[in-house]
């Protein structure tokens, strides 16, 4: 089973969050909601908190099969600074590993050059972010092993592409199903 490193850090858009986390258990892709600060309890950018499962290891993170970052203020800014996570999203993308970020957040797989040569999206303003990439318009953007995300309107959307990628095609249409998403 496929496990996912969900990246909470304090002032994180808690609806981009949980509405993937939310898509991710549905599909039965396993979640580990991870405390970025220093304690289990994250605290997002509109004041609700959010009680982590664990706090950040780098063991931990190498033992998933892909890394969620969701935006926010000023909770992209604290991904953005956190060395450990650097190193382990170069290390995801070395190995081909699933990275995906929503809002803002896609400007982190931008400082570690993630995006080089992908098409990407984010929330408006933060394009100058996507070091190397071509910025498209489109919800949710997915590039061989990136996946980004254009806002919190764009959440579910983003967590059912993780499950497509994850746990099958199958399985996320379900889920879409199941959910009333509007079917294309």
């Amino acid at each position: 089973m496929s496990r996912v490193y969900v990246c909470m850090a304090p002032g994180l858009e808690e609806v981009e969050c949980l509405a993937v986390v939310d898509m991710l258990k549905r599909g039965g892709v396993e979640t580990e909601l991870v405390s970025m600060g220093g304690d289990l309890m994250v605290t997002g950018s509109h004041n609700i908190t959010i009680k982590a499962d664990s706090m950040w290891s780098k063991e931990a993170c190498d033992r998933c099969d892909a890394i969620f970052l969701p935006g926010g203020m000023p909770g992209t800014k604290h991904l953005a600074g956190h060395e450990e996570l650097g190193e382990m999203i170069r290390k995801f993308m070395a190995e081909g590993k699933l990275l995906a970020a929503i809002c803002a957040a896609p400007s982190v797989l931008g400082k570690y050059h993630c995006l080089e040569g992908k098409k990407a999206t984010c929330y408006p303003g933060w394009e100058k972010e996507l070091l190397g990439a071509e910025h498209v318009q489109d919800g949710v953007v997915r590039d061989g092993n990136v996946i980004t995300g254009r806002g919190v309107g764009f959440a579910i959307d983003e967590g059912l592409e993780i499950v497509k990628v994850l746990a099958g095609e199958e399985t996320a249409a379900r889920v879409k199903a199941e959910i009333q998403h509007p079917q294309a």
